[in-house]
């Protein structure tokens, strides 16, 4: 294809949102001319599903749930008013306790105002807030934000180290709908026991973020925690940035919530049109289906050119992950659906993976998103007439072209600025994306039994562990194998998971247990002192 045959089919194929500066550049894309009519009737039919959805209809069937992150930034579509209000007041309720804070009115236990937020929460409940955190800092945040987002000891104690004595003038806002999630009840009882040892009472600075009648919610009124803000099970966690999950700790840390929540709405007005053309969500997860042929054959490479942007590939990786990848579809036929999402930094990723990219294993598609604004305020040249913005600009143009010269797939997202507007149209638009394309290849995107499935692994794995102590308490000073143990415990096929529990006890301290004899597994033997 010549430049100007490129030219042409960039302008037919471009679909732009005018009132967020926002547009969707699919021309690099090797669809055929009749890709979008063919997929018409499956679009069709997707957008019936999605306006079902946002009707209050069952979308989830394996755990007959509605699915209403999308009335979070309209609370007017909701089904009933009830919701509607509950929106609304927490919306109100998460400004009017900020604001509280900000103004010291609602002060630590032994300082004058809080300085510092601790975010405490796993997958959703972490990886939207820290995106929204990290891409609106600035010099005039009110608070400090920290984050407690998995269950590491070692991770914990950096955080912990970093705060100091500034834990005094920390407030932690635990977040977890049911309150069983074990990696934040373990981050929980990590911050608690950093308060009590600089002699703060942990219920004096704590913040709940959970369902109602949750254990959490149970334990924080019990403990008499400052304040408790609803989750609810109509939302989902890795599209619940919207809730006071990412409002509450996107407010106190001093951020436009309002214009989030504004930006995903006018991206929801958009990607409602029932025209593929003039609907970024709906070409979006066409592409999709182009690319990895409806199988997900392709992995999605994720290049925002701005520092800012960072986290959106993490992000994203939960939200198109968790949500496409499933073993069966909506009949209960097995199809191994879902798309694999990586990525980097724009130009850092001139310096990784772009050679194989480009020369390598053609097993993805691009996605480049654009920032058209460099700064706030004039750049300096770095040499005649030329800034480092415009070299970003560049590099940006220069890796889609030599991607397309070896026929690799892209698309580019245009936007104005990193702004609050901003995060929210890019959050609104692909969690669209996902429900169309989930829709277009017929399953559930809102549930996650896989990893239902990893939590029952790991508890197994406790309770092995808790069976391996009682067993080498009994036997006190013998030294056994772990091929030993494993039968001791009635569990003679678990070997490697029980020498895996041993080597791990024995590396740290405080364990009481002990390892002698050689270094392979199976000359190993474990004792306690």
């Amino acid at each position: 294809m010549t430049e100007r045959e490129l030219w042409e089919r960039y302008q037919r194929y471009l679909s732009v949102v005018p009132s967020l500066g926002f547009s969707l550049d699919v021309s690099r894309m090797g669809f055929a001319a009749d890709f979008l009519e063919r997929m018409s009737p499956r679009l069709e039919e997707a957008f019936s599903q999605m306006e079902a959805l946002e009707k209050g209809a069952i979308a989830n069937p394996d755990e007959n749930r509605r699915v209403g992150h999308y009335w979070l930034r309209a609370p007017e579509l909701a089904p009933e008013p009830a919701l509607s209000k509950d929106i609304t007041d927490t919306v109100a309720a998460v400004h009017a306790f900020s604001r509280d804070v900000h103004e010291g009115k609602l002060k630590p236990q032994k300082a004058a105002r809080f300085t510092h937020l601790l975010l405490v929460g796993i997958g959703g409940s972490a990886l939207g807030p820290q995106l929204v955190a990290d891409a609106l800092t600035s010099r005039d945040d009110q608070m400090q934000v920290s984050f407690f987002d998995n269950t590491d000891p070692d991770g914990m104690d950096r955080v912990l180290g970093q705060l100091g004595s500034k834990l005094a003038e920390t407030l932690t806002v635990v977040i977890s709908k049911s309150g069983g999630t074990k990696e934040t009840r373990n981050g929980m009882l990590e911050a608690e026991r950093g308060y009590q040892a600089q002699g703060l009472d942990f219920s004096k600075h704590a913040v709940a973020v959970t369902g109602a009648g949750s254990e959490l919610d149970q334990h924080a009124r019990k403990q008499g925690w400052l304040r408790m803000f609803p989750m609810w099970d109509w939302v989902g966690g890795r599209t619940s940035v919207m809730s006071a999950v990412g409002l509450l700790p996107a407010r106190l840390q001093g951020l436009d919530i309002d214009g989030m929540l504004a930006g995903a709405r006018e991206m929801d007005v958009a990607t409602r049109q029932r025209d593929a053309l003039k609907n970024p969500a709906a070409l979006l997860a066409l592409m999709w289906f182009h690319a990895g042929d409806g199988r997900g054959v392709k992995d999605m490479v994720i290049l925002p050119y701005k520092d800012r942007l960072l986290l959106m590939s993490r992000y994203l990786q939960q939200l198109v992950m968790e949500s496409l990848g499933k073993e069966k579809d909506l009949d209960g036929k097995v199809v191994n659906q879902g798309i694999a999402v990586y990525g980097n930094k724009g130009s850092t990723d001139q310096h990784a993976y772009v050679q194989q990219l480009r020369e390598g294993v053609p097993n993805f598609f691009a996605t480049f998103i654009e920032v058209l604004k460099d700064r706030d305020g004039e750049s300096m040249e770095v040499e005649g007439g030329i800034t480092s913005g415009d070299y970003l600009l560049g590099f940006f143009l220069g890796t889609r072209r030599a991607l397309y010269e070896k026929g690799r797939e892209s698309i580019t997202l245009t936007v104005p600025d990193v702004s609050a507007r901003t995060v929210g149209a890019l959050i609104a638009l692909y969690e669209r994306a996902v429900g169309l394309y989930a829709s277009l290849v017929h399953i559930n995107a809102y549930h996650q039994p896989g990893v239902e499935a990893g939590k029952k692994a790991a508890t197994s794995v406790l309770d092995i562990q808790k069976k391996l102590t009682a067993r080498l308490k009994e036997a006190k000073a013998e030294a056994r194998s772990a091929e030993q143990l494993a039968a001791d415990i009635g569990q003679p096929d678990e070997v490697e998971t029980v020498f895996k529990v041993l080597q791990h006890l024995a590396a740290n301290p405080g364990r009481g247990v002990q390892r002698s004899g050689g270094a392979s597994p199976s000359e190993a033997r474990f004792h306690v002192k």
